[in-house]
């Protein structure tokens, strides 16, 4: 049985009537009906009855339409998932974010996708540290990640965001904040709450201060931007801190900004030898975005291929606590 001779047939046992069901068909009516007795033949019984005035089905027609208005959905429906996976608009990714990135980009390019890539569902993985996500990268539990470089994998491949900068957390009640800016020398002698040693913002902070000429006294580690403001909301000591972490409003934390700060890049990060025509639409979203308040250097990027977008995402976000 051809999928035509179901389409036929369910138009006129819809219609129950043969001329209609042309019109309905853009047919003429008698090759409509040796369509139908052709069908009747090959299934080995009669499926309509026919009269002067009218066509009813047979109990066997019954099932027919029935089991064949199904059979024709699901039909349709797969078409459409062939050509969405053929597309890259298909599938699941897992994507990891860094810090106040989460809360940042996150919901724009989940967005973004539910526009342009249909059927995708999104599994996010919040405020992590940049060498779990490289590590996540490389053994396959995430497929894209938008992290602090640098990263040392060679299967890595980046392209650059944005370049944000280091500014000074500080209490509300701290001398230093009476300052509008401050050179990175005048912060020795500060308590630090810090990022762990291992994230990409604590090695740019450390290296920064013993080039102003001092080792940070560092007396708490944070994972997470809100619970390392929270510390230094508490009077426990200073922080550097991405300048985005401004979004945050907490109560007596002040932000001031570095002369001369040192550069932190955010980039989105994808194991180069996993590479898929949905992966790599997925990371031209990422050219869809609105500057952010960021300066965006003049880098050479990689290069991904054009194409053209496809014609919403159920997103599923798991926040697992970690950076900046």
């Amino acid at each position: 049985m051809e999928t035509r001779h179901l389409k036929y047939f369910i138009a006129v046992a819809e219609e129950r009537h043969f001329g209609r069901a042309a019109l309905r068909l853009h047919m003429a009516q008698p090759p409509l009906s040796q369509q139908i007795r052709q069908l009747e033949e090959q299934l080995g019984t009669p499926l309509l009855i026919r009269t002067t005035r009218k066509v009813e089905l047979t109990p066997a027609g019954q099932v027919l339409l029935d089991r064949g208005r199904v059979l024709l959905q699901e039909l349709g429906a797969l078409e459409e998932d062939v050509q969405q996976v053929g597309a890259g608009a298909t599938g699941v990714l897992r994507v990891g974010f860094t810090g106040t990135a989460t809360y940042r980009l996150m919901p724009s390019i989940v967005q973004a996708a539910r526009r342009t890539l249909p059927g995708l569902r999104i599994t996010v993985q919040g405020e992590m540290l940049t060498p779990q996500m490289e590590a996540a990268l490389e053994d396959g539990r995430l497929d894209v990640a938008v992290l602090r470089p640098p990263v040392r994998s060679g299967a890595v491949a980046l392209k650059l965001l944005e370049q944000d900068q280091l500014v000074a957390a500080l209490p509300a009640d701290s001398a230093l904040a009476e300052k509008g800016s401050l050179e990175l020398s005048e912060l020795a002698g500060q308590d630090f709450i810090g990022y762990p040693s291992y994230s990409a913002v604590s090695t740019i902070s450390l290296d920064a201060c013993r080039k102003a000429g001092f080792q940070p006294h560092l007396v708490q580690e944070a994972r997470e931007t809100s619970t390392l403001l929270s510390l230094v909301a508490a009077g426990m000591g200073i922080a550097l801190v991405p300048m985005t972490s401004r979004m945050f409003s907490f109560q007596g934390v002040v932000f001031r900004p570095l002369r001369n700060p040192p550069p932190v890049d955010l980039a989105v990060a994808w194991n180069r030898n996993s590479e898929t025509k949905l992966l790599l639409n997925f990371l031209r979203l990422f050219d869809t975005l609105p500057a952010s308040q960021a300066d965006q250097p003049d880098v050479q990027q990689p290069i991904i291929p054009p194409e053209t977008p496809s014609p919403p995402v159920a997103a599923a976000v798991k926040e697992t606590p970690r950076e900046d």
